[in-house]
């Protein structure tokens, strides 16, 4: 009788694993809307796509305390951004200040078109902006696209933190590659890669473009890389990104760091393009902002790219011109690595020509695609 008990235990406790297992690689999604119609309906069509157990909420302490109650964290959040008392943006806010939802994907949904939302959502930590109605399809697709690239994220953060662990003695210490777009922290119009990526996609689908792309480059920077530990190179990012803030902060823009010493910003203004357009002025900043340290910190330089129109433009031509941008600024880093024997002023020279004829060849460009060939070459 005893052996009877001890062999059902057993395979209860197999059956009981066996639950668990499933459990945790069922893909759950919490669902936040105030519309009971739409709920049932996102709830139904995920649940018959594909295996996702999808739990629902009609405000926001409904959804907190849906979180309280889950056995683990859910994998992803869909979210209404208006909503009563509580809305969305500010759900999304403090969903990002908890140690398990900050990386975590949340789209969200929203009948909403105005720039002004698909910015604050953004800057608040969105993966993804979502359009109702919407396809079911393409949301299915969306919600799998985020969920990779944030899971991909997570695990480089861990193998990055594992390394430091192991490491962190080592002078030479690489964590990352150099052109790996690290994390930039507690600066409001750093965009991650990712959200970045959404960010345009969502302005080019409004044709909301009548921005302007400028793409800033820390000079030499794959020395810099080089010389330093994996820390200090960090370091040098976050005082790039904090002088950009400070440059702009009275812009309206948004800007990421790109990987490879590089960052792009998206100025909605004139302003944009006037607050970085000195070069001296935020190298003034980035200087003030390096820690004064022995022995003391390689100097951080950065230089800035003409900005490059970006006016209706499609994804593909959007995507165009902030590779304008990059080029440009990279083509005059090239110039400086080949005149620095040179005097100052004829330097200086030689950089306002360059940035006369990358100026000419975007207005070029800008003309083709407005007027098309034909036109465009009698214009000449």
């Amino acid at each position: 009788m005893t052996n009877l008990i001890s062999a059902s235990d057993r395979f209860q406790r197999k059956l009981d694993d066996r639950a668990n297992k499933i459990m945790a690689s069922t893909f759950r999604i919490l669902v936040v809307d105030d519309e009971p119609s739409i709920l049932e309906l996102v709830k139904t069509a995920l649940e018959t796509l594909d295996d996702y157990n999808v739990s629902t909420a009609t405000n926001a302490i409904a959804a907190l305390e849906e979180i309280r109650r889950a056995e683990r964290p859910f994998d992803c959040i869909l979210l209404d951004i208006q909503m009563p008392e509580t809305d969305g943006i500010e759900l999304l806010r403090g969903l990002r200040s908890l140690p398990d939802y900050a990386d975590i994907p949340i789209l969200m949904l929203t009948a909403m078109s105005d720039r002004s939302y698909i910015d604050e959502a953004f800057k608040e930590g969105a993966t993804d902006y979502v359009n109702k109605p919407f396809d079911f399809l393409e949301l299915r697709s969306r919600i799998k696209c985020a969920h990779q690239l944030v899971d991909e994220r997570r695990k480089t953060e861990l193998s990055q933190k594992c390394a430091y662990q192991l490491q962190q003695k080592m002078k030479r210490n690489k964590q990352f590659n150099f052109d790996d777009p690290i994390s930039v922290s507690d600066v409001d119009k750093h965009l991650r890669y990712l959200e970045f990526d959404n960010y345009v996609t969502q302005l080019a689908r409004r044709k909301l473009f009548n921005s302007q792309s400028i793409a800033i480059k820390i000079q030499d920077a794959q020395l810099l890389y080089e010389k330093q530990d994996c820390d200090s190179f960090r370091n040098a990012i976050q005082t790039v990104a904090e002088s950009i803030q400070l440059a702009t902060h009275k812009v309206d823009c948004v800007f990421s760091y790109r990987g490879g010493g590089i960052f792009l910003v998206i100025s909605h203004d004139a302003k944009g393009a006037e607050a970085l357009s000195c070069e001296k002025n935020l190298n003034t900043l980035i200087q003030e902002r390096t820690p004064h340290q022995q022995p003391a910190p390689e100097p951080i330089n950065v230089l800035v790219s003409n900005s490059v129109p970006m006016r209706g433009l499609s994804r593909s031509a959007a995507a165009t011109a902030l590779q304008d941008a990059i080029s440009n600024v990279n083509e005059l880093e090239l110039a400086l690595q080949k005149d620095q024997d040179t005097q100052t002023g004829t330097m200086h020279d030689h950089r306002q020509d360059l940035r006369k004829q990358t100026r000419k060849r975007v207005y070029e460009r800008v003309l083709f695609e407005l007027f098309g060939e034909e036109n465009y070459l009698n214009m000449r």
